[in-house]
C-alpha cells in the first residue's frame, strides 16, 4: 500500500494525507498532481506493508519525495 502526503516542510506536523493506493504509478500521478503549480508544497510517498511497531503504529518507508 502506498500513502501520498503533501507537506510544507519535512516535519511530521506539516504532513497531510492525500490518498492511499495499491499501485505505485497511481500514487506518483496523484502526488505530482497534488503539488502542481504550488511552489510551497512538496510530496512524500510512503510504502506500508501492514507491519506495526511496538507502539501499534504502522511502519512506513519513504519511497519518493519531491525536492
Amino acid at each position: 500500500m502506498f500513502q501520498v502526503y503533501t507537506a510544507k516542510d519535512k516535519s511530521q506536523l506539516s504532513k497531510n494525507l492525500i490518498g492511499e493506493f495499491k499501485d505505485y504509478d497511481d500514487a506518483m500521478d496523484c502526488a505530482e498532481k497534488a503539488i502542481e503549480g504550488k511552489k510551497d508544497l512538496m510530496y512524500i510517498v510512503e510504502e506500508t506493508n501492514g507491519c506495526v511497531d511496538s507502539y501499534g503504529e504502522q511502519i512506513a518507508t519513504v519511497v519518493a519525495e519531491s525536492d
